[in-house]
C-alpha cells in the first residue's frame, strides 16, 4: 500500500495539495504515512469528483483520472452533498468500512479546513458539518506470551547469516513496542548504555529503557555488523542490509513474515505492528505497569490512545467467573 500511496504523492497531486502537504510536515509535524495517506484519500475524492461532475467520461477508470489541472477554483465548487455522495459511493460500491470511511472524512475535514481557514481560498468549508461513522472499539491483536516466545526461538535458531541481526529487531519489537519506522530510523549513536533514542510521530523524541533481553542481542548482533562493508552513507545505522544500507521497511516486513510463518502464526492476523501491540500488552498484563508508564513507553501523545491495552483478555474473564464462591456449587451433594 505504500508504494500505492508513493505513486500518488508523485504523479498526481496539485498546487493547492502540495501546499498542504508541506503544511502538515512543518506545522503539523504529521509522519510521513499520515501525510501519503491523507493524500492518496484527497486524490481520490477529487478524481471522483471530476467523474461524477462529468469532467471526463463517466465510464473512465478512476486511477486513470488527472487532477493535476485542480486550482482553487475548482475546490470552491465543491459541496457538502459532493462529499456525501463520495462517502456513499466508498459505503455502496467499494464496500469500505466505517473506519476507513472515517479516515476518508478526516482527510477532507482537514483539507478543507486549510483551504479556508489557513489559505482563505474558499467562502466556505463543505466539511464542516460532516459527520463521521461511528467506529466499534476493536481490541488490538497481539501474540500470547507463548507464541511470542515461539517467535523468538524460530528468530534464534534461523540459519540465515543475518540470525543476530534479525533476532535482534525482533527482540527491540517485542521489549519495547517500537513501531516499524522507529526501529528501522535507530541509529548507533542513539544508544547510550542502558536506554535508546527514538524518533516517533511527529519528530518527537523519547527515551526507551533497554532490559537484559534487549542489552544482550545488540552486543551479539554489533560484531556481525561491524564485519559488513557498510555504505558511507549509513555508518551510523543499527541495522544493515546485505547491500551495506540502512534495512528498508519492506524487508523487515518480510523477515518478521517469515519468522511468523516458521513459528506456525498466521500472518494473516499478525504483522509487524501487531508486535507493538503485544509488547504493550505483554507489559501491562504480566509487568503490571500502570497506564501512564505505558503512554510513555509506546510514545502515545493521549492517554486514551493506551487505554487499548488495559483490555481483559478471556483468560481472565474465565479467572473471574470460576473465583465465584458458587461456582462449585452443586446441589445434588450436601454443602
Amino acid at each position: 500500500m505504500q508504494a500505492h500511496y508513493a505513486k500518488i504523492n508523485i504523479m498526481n497531486t496539485f498546487e493547492v495539495l502540495e501546499q498542504y502537504r508541506n503544511y502538515m510536515l512543518a506545522v503539523l509535524g504529521r509522519s510521513e504515512l499520515t501525510i501519503m495517506e491523507y493524500t492518496y484519500d484527497i486524490v481520490n475524492f477529487f478524481r471522483f469528483w471530476k467523474r461524477d461532475k462529468g469532467l471526463v467520461p463517466k465510464d473512465t477508470p478512476l486511477e486513470e483520472i488527472d487532477i493535476t489541472d485542480i486550482t482553487a477554483r475548482e475546490i470552491n465548487k465543491v459541496t457538502s452533498d459532493d462529499l456525501l455522495v463520495f462517502l456513499i459511493y466508498l459505503g455502496r460500491e467499494k464496500k469500505q468500512s466505517n473506519a476507513t470511511r472515517a479516515r476518508h472524512i478526516a482527510s477532507l475535514k482537514s483539507f478543507f479546513k486549510f483551504c479556508h481557514s489557513k489559505k482563505h481560498l474558499i467562502d466556505e468549508n463543505p466539511a464542516y458539518d460532516i459527520e463521521t461513522p461511528k467506529i466499534g472499539k476493536r481490541l488490538p491483536k497481539y501474540l500470547t506470551l507463548t507464541q511470542s516466545q515461539d517467535l523468538l526461538k524460530a528468530a534464534y535458531e534461523s540459519p540465515s547469516e543475518y540470525n543476530e541481526r534479525d533476532y535482534c529487531m525482533l527482540t527491540l519489537f517485542l521489549n519495547c513496542g517500537l513501531r516499524l519506522s522507529e526501529l528501522r530510523g535507530i541509529d548507533l549513536d542513539h544508544i547510550h548504555e542502558t536506554t535508546l533514542t527514538v524518533i516517533g510521530k511527529g519528530n518527537k523524541e523519547r527515551t526507551i529503557y533497554l532490559n537484559k533481553a534487549c542489552l544482550d542481542s545488540i552486543e551479539d548482533w554489533l560484531p556481525k555488523r561491524a564485519q559488513m562493508n557498510i555504505k558511507p552513507a549509513y555508518k551510523k545505522a543499527l541495522f544493515i542490509s546485505k547491500r551495506g544500507t540502512r534495512i528498508s521497511d519492506d524487508m523487515i516486513q518480510i523477515i518478521i513474515k517469515n519468522f511468523l510463518m516458521q513459528a506456525g502464526i498466521d500472518t494473516r492476523v499478525y504483522s509487524v505492528h501487531k508486535l507493538r501491540h503485544t509488547a504493550a500488552t505483554l507489559m501491562y498484563k504480566y509487568g503490571h505497569v500502570d497506564i501512564r508508564t505505558l503512554q510513555m513507553i509506546l510514545g502515545h501523545q493521549s492517554v486514551s490512545t493506551t487505554q487499548i491495552y488495559t483490555h481483559v483478555d478471556e483468560q481472565q474473564l474465565q479467572d473471574a467467573v470460576n473465583s465465584n464462591p458458587l461456582s462449585n456449587f452443586d446441589p445434588d451433594k450436601d454443602q
